[in-house]
């Protein structure tokens, strides 16, 4: 068995591209969340991956920290959601695995905005990444509506983030989030892991 040293999972290209050239203030959830969904859409446009982006803010600047899109299927790793990509991004760049430690001022903090709601994986990610606040478009239900395996998540798993300090908002410009699954599922997006119970 040969050992790799590295995991290799490439951010596109055209993902950089469209970081540089964005407004890195987004002044409204709205707005941020209309961001993540634009990732996910251009995921599906240039073939890289399934429906799904993310970003990470500052609470209180509202500046852009990292980006994320779902990159299972081209990175052959089944732990490449676009949370999991965004987190990743955010705790290299700003040099910590704990988000929580970089925002110990009053009102700081970072805020995680996603296409959807985070599946069983992805919100257990979340209480360990340091993130203070998660926004969220589609409903785990429509990812599930297109087949999607969502994993066994609690029912409860918003309050269970808000006992532990996460502030979640849900249903953020939910129908067009919507709008970029069932995209995805008429135009003959890979459904992995459907209808396996994990």
């Amino acid at each position: 068995m040969m050992m790799s040293n590295a995991i290799d999972i490439r951010i596109p290209d055209w993902l950089i591209e469209l970081v540089s050239k964005s407004d890195h203030h987004y002044a409204t959830s709205k707005a941020r969340m209309m961001f993540a969904i634009s990732l996910a859409q251009h995921n599906i446009d240039h073939g890289t991956g399934g429906p799904f982006g993310a970003a990470i803010f500052d609470i209180k600047t509202h500046q852009l920290i990292a980006v994320g899109v779902n990159l299972v299927v081209s990175s052959h790793c089944s732990i490449a959601h676009a949370e999991m990509i965004a987190i990743s991004m955010a705790q290299q760049q700003l040099g910590s695995f704990d988000l929580a430690n970089l925002s110990q001022q009053p009102g700081r903090g970072f805020e995680l905005v996603t296409s959807c709601e985070p599946c069983a994986m992805c919100f257990g990610a979340i209480p360990w990444s340091g993130i203070k606040h998660l926004v969220c478009g589609a409903r785990d239900e429509d990812a599930r509506g297109i087949g999607f395996d969502e994993g066994p998540k609690m029912d409860a798993w918003r309050h269970a983030l808000e006992q532990r300090g996460i502030t979640v908002e849900t249903d953020i410009c939910r129908q067009s989030a919507i709008d970029v699954l069932q995209y995805y599922a008429t135009h003959g997006g890979a459904i992995y892991n459907a209808g396996e119970s994990r």
